[in-house]
């Protein structure tokens, strides 16, 4: 059984993800349910068989949503410190070759989100940041070209 780091943080949504799939949606698709086999003969009833499709996938999310907890390895990022780059760290950089500047929060895969800012600790640009401190350049090779970063910040939040 492979372990998957995440933060604290991560963990906290995919168990409130989990508490709302078991409680509200399983509900909601027990009424579908109870609806359609009320309109009768259920060999023949397309809204009972729908019903039934969306209960398996969501006892399939549920199942899954449950691995993934289990298997999890919850790293307390606030108990983190210094100004090295690693698992957990929320980094400000300088794109050169842009002349901007973003921050990311390098997270586990099951939690990665880019346009939250989040990026899995597996991707390549969070992979050039590892081990990295202020000050340094870390050179990252996209599909469109290397690009280089500034890391003008670290923190653990």
């Amino acid at each position: 059984m492979d372990r998957m780091p995440m933060t604290q943080a991560g963990y906290e949504r995919m168990r409130a993800e989990l508490k709302r799939l078991k409680t509200v949606e399983r509900r909601d698709v027990a009424a579908l349910i109870e609806e359609a086999r009320s309109h009768g003969d259920l060999r023949e009833n397309a809204d009972y068989d729908a019903a039934k499709e969306k209960q398996g996938m969501l006892e399939a999310n549920i199942r899954d949503l449950e691995d993934k907890l289990a298997r999890a390895e919850v790293i307390d990022v606030s108990k983190l410190g210094g100004d090295k780059v690693v698992f957990g760290a929320t980094v400000t950089l300088y794109d050169i070759d842009a002349d901007e500047e973003k921050t990311v929060t390098i997270v586990g895969e099951l939690e990665a989100d880019a346009k939250a800012g989040r990026i899995s600790v597996s991707s390549p640009l969070a992979r050039g940041l590892i081990g990295k401190q202020v000050d340094d350049v870390a050179r990252i090779q996209t599909p469109g070209g290397t690009r280089e970063y500034e890391i003008s910040e670290v923190s653990f939040e």
